[in-house]
Parts: structure tokens; sequence; C-alpha cells
């Protein structure tokens, strides 16, 4: 442990907060023992649930001045929004109502693609057969990253001159753009419902309970209240409506993971994040993922090289606001 002061970290979702603390002088500055998670709903705001943090870690009369928190939802100015819970997040307030000097906030996909350059070999899994190899210091690079959970949330990292630029963006919220005739029948389901019809309608937890009852509506049929997890059960015990919600989840997140990659020229790779990866990689391994990934017409060649990558590391969000600590820190890796 150097002598720098500690960080307060917290990686905010429509589900979960998880919290832990950095050391910005260390070469790897997530402190991973003291990683905690904790559910939204229990508190009525960021600053309750920060303060629960740092009484059950023994942290409260610590002396951290400073904290670093990832937002699932938009950051405008000083205030931001959680998309998918109503919590709405103050800077100033923050500030005053933990007692710290310092106060960051960044949208949580910023976060993520700021540990893109803390991973290791051991920490991704290769989806499809392009290669990617970690750099200690990485000079010139476009990464995309992208990641189903509770929404579906979309960022990027640009390196040049070996600084990082994450963008903040809200791409789950394109428009969905259909590919075969199945999800045009869907989108038709789905806009009776939604009106217009994003990403995230399809791509997340609740995403794929949308696909689910989509085709399920489309073979005259209802099937009853659904939650994610009912879905990837049935697909494993070869129910195969289940099935092909999931093989439809997996196909569509390869499709626009591709438009990511070349919307934003995101040729050195992109890494797939959130919380349902981890959870259906083997299921998106064996899946139309790649095939939808690659398949852009003149640029498939391209887009054969381009690495897709399926994070594992257990708190990429916590990681990268480790790592924002340590840059605004101004502490050398």
């Amino acid at each position: 442990m150097s002598g720098t002061p500690q960080v307060l970290l917290a990686d905010i979702g429509g589900t979960n907060a998880r919290f832990a603390l950095a050391d910005p002088a260390a070469d790897a500055p997530l402190l991973v023992d003291s990683v905690q998670r904790f559910a939204v709903a229990d508190f009525p705001s960021l600053a309750d649930a920060a303060r629960h943090y740092l009484h059950e870690s023994g942290q409260h009369d610590a002396g951290i001045v400073h904290g670093v928190f990832a937002v699932a939802g938009r950051v405008d100015g000083d205030e931001a929004r959680i998309t998918n819970h109503p919590w709405v997040i103050s800077r100033p307030r923050m500030k005053a109502q933990l007692g710290f000097e310092r106060v960051t906030l960044v949208n949580d996909f910023a976060a993520q693609a700021m540990a893109i350059p803390l991973l290791k070999a051991s920490d991704v899994v290769p989806i499809g057969g392009a290669a990617w190899t970690p750099e200690d210091a990485p000079v010139h690079r476009t990464y995309a990253i992208l990641g189903p959970g509770t929404g579906l949330g979309v960022g990027a990292l640009v390196i040049r001159e070996g600084r990082q630029y994450p963008l903040e963006t809200e791409g789950g919220h394109v428009s969905f753009p259909p590919g075969t005739p199945e999800e045009l029948a869907i989108l038709d389901r789905l806009s009776a419902q939604f009106g217009r019809v994003s990403n995230e309608r399809l791509v997340c937890g609740p995403g794929l309970v949308n696909i689910h009852r989509a085709l399920s509506e489309i073979a005259g049929e209802d099937p009853g209240p659904m939650q994610p997890a009912d879905i990837t059960a049935g697909a494993e015990a070869g129910d195969p409506r289940c099935a092909r919600a999931v093989d439809v989840f997996c196909a569509v997140f390869g499709a626009i993971s591709g438009d990511l990659v070349l919307t934003l020229g995101a040729w050195d790779g992109v890494f797939l994040t959130g919380g349902l990866v981890p959870k259906m990689l083997d299921m998106i391994r064996h899946s139309g993922f790649r095939q939808r990934f690659e398949h852009k017409g003149r640029f498939s060649p391209t887009m054969a090289r381009v690495p897709s990558l399926a994070i594992l590391h257990p708190h990429p969000g916590l990681l990268g606001t480790a790592a924002i600590a340590r840059r605004e820190a101004q502490v050398a890796p």
C-alpha cells in the first residue's frame, strides 16, 4: 500500500451498485479485496449506498475525500440520471453529503472502456478466430465496448500518442436494424408495444424476454411472465422457442457489435461485457454472433480480422474507475 490517499469507487447499474477502493499510486490500482455489491433498490440514493459501504468496510473514518462514480446513464454536467433506475445523482450534493473534496462522475461504459488497457489475456475469451494481445503501453488504438445487462451499454476508447480518451455514449438507444425476415416480424411486434424500438429493447436481460414474447406471439401463444434466466435455462433444457430466442439475441448482438466497429473505426477490437456475457458465454460462442459480426458486405474481409472479446474480469467497471482515479491523481502507471 502506498502513502497516496485511497479513492472510493462505484459502478452503478440499474440493478446493482458495486463499490471498492483504489490505490491510485499502484500498478494495479483496484483493491480487489475491497469490492462489495449491493442492490440499488435497497437505498434511496447513491450517497446512502456509499455511506453504507464505507461503514460496512470500516472506512468511514479513513479520511477518503475523492470518489469516482460510474453510472449507467448520461452524465450531463454536474448531474447524472440512471436510465433504468430512479436515482438522480448530483456532483455538488454528493460532495456535501459525503464530505468529499472531489467527486468524478462518468458514464459506466466510459469506465468500462478505461479498463481495457488494464486487462490481461486471462481476463478475456475470444469470440471467433481473430486474435488480440494485451499491450503494456498502446500508442495508437481504437477499441469499442458494449454489453447487455439490465440495459445495453456502449462506449469506446481512443488512444492517441499513448493518451487515453474514453467516449461516453448512449449507443444502446440507437434504432434496431433488423437483418432477417424473422427479425422484421419481431420488430413489428415490438413496435406495436414500444413505438420506436432501440437495440436495447432486444439486447439486454429484458430484451431477451422481449424476443421470446415476440416469437411466442408470432406463433399465436402467450408465454406468460418470464425472466431472462427462465429463457436461458429453457434453452439449455432443449425448449425450442427458448433456444430460438437465444439464437436471435446472439445474432442481433453480433450484428450491432459489428456495426459499432464500422461506426467508430474500432479496427483494434470490440470488447463484450455486461452481466449477461459471462452467463451466456457458451451460447454466444456457439451462436451466429461472429457470422453476423463479420457479415458486412464489402467490409466482410476487414471485419474477419477484427477481434471480438468477451470480458471475464469480474469487475471491469471498477477496474476502469480505478484507472480514472489513477489518471486524475497524475500518478504514472
